[in-house]
C-alpha cells in the first residue's frame, strides 16, 4: 500500500504537532522545548525553517492561535495549539514512519557506490580514517548516552540509543570490508587495483 500523500512532508512539522502535545507555545518555546529535549540530535532545527513551518501548519489547519502574548516592551509572541485536524495528522504521519521503510540516501551509501574511482590503497587509508572517527563518534554517544540515562525516561532516548547502535554496526561493517580489500579477497578487487595501475578496463567491469 502506497504512503498516503502529505500536506507537509518536512520532518520538523511532525516534531512540532508532536511537541504541541505538550501544550501551546509560541514558536521560539517550541524550538527551546526541542532543544531541551534533545530532538536536535534527530531532527534538524533552525528558527528560521521551525517559523516558516508553523505558519504551513497552520494554513493547513494542523495548528491554531490559542493567545497573543504581550510582556511590556517585548514584541507580541504568538502562542499556537494543536487542532484535532493536527492531532489526527500526527498521530497518521508517526504510525507510517514507524511502520514502513523507506528508502533512504544516506551520503556514506553514496560515497561506497562511487569507492571504484579511487584505488584500493586509497579506499583503504580513507576507510581506516572513517573507522577511527567512527570509533571517537560511538565513545562521545555511549558516554552521552549513560548520562542522559541518570535523568531522563529510556522512552525519549530510544532515538540516541538507535544512532549509537548505527554508528557501531557501520564500524563493524568497514572493518570487515577493509578486512577483504586489505587481504585482497573481495570479488574484483584485482581488477579493480589493474584499472587503476594500467588504464585499461577489465572485460569483467564492461
Amino acid at each position: 500500500m502506497a504512503a498516503k500523500r502529505r500536506k507537509l512532508s518536512n520532518p520538523l512539522a511532525l516534531a512540532v504537532l508532536v511537541t504541541l502535545c505538550q501544550g501551546p507555545m509560541h514558536p521560539y518555546e517550541i524550538a527551546q522545548t526541542l532543544r531541551r529535549q534533545g530532538k536536535d540530535t534527530s531532527t534538524k532545527i533552525n528558527y528560521g525553517s521551525l517559523y516558516t513551518v508553523v505558519q504551513n501548519l497552520e494554513k493547513h489547519g494542523f495548528v491554531e492561535v490559542a493567545d497573543i502574548e504581550r510582556k511590556g516592551n517585548r514584541p507580541e509572541r504568538t502562542v499556537y495549539g494543536l487542532t484535532g485536524a493536527g492531532r489526527e495528522e500526527m498521530t497518521e504521519w508517526l504510525s507510517e514512519l514507524l511502520a514502513r521503510p523507506v528508502k533512504e540516501f544516506p551520503i556514506f551509501e553514496t560515497a561506497l557506490s562511487l569507492l571504484g574511482a579511487l584505488h584500493p590503497d586509497e579506499a583503504v587509508t580513507l576507510l581506516e580514517e572513517r573507522v577511527k572517527n567512527l570509533e571517537v563518534q560511538a565513545a562521545g554517544e555511549r558516554g552521552a548516552l549513560e548520562k542522559l540515562y541518570e535523568s531522563v525516561p529510556r522512552l525519549f532516548l530510544v532515538e540516541v540509543e538507535y544512532q549509537l547502535h548505527m554508528t557501531e554496526a557501520q564500524t563493524e561493517w568497514v572493518r570487515g570490508l577493509l578486512k577483504e580489500l586489505r587481504e585482497g579477497s573481495m570479488l574484483g578487487v584485482e581488477g579493480w587495483r589493474h584499472f587503476h595501475e594500467t588504464g585499461e578496463q577489465p572485460p569483467e567491469f564492461t
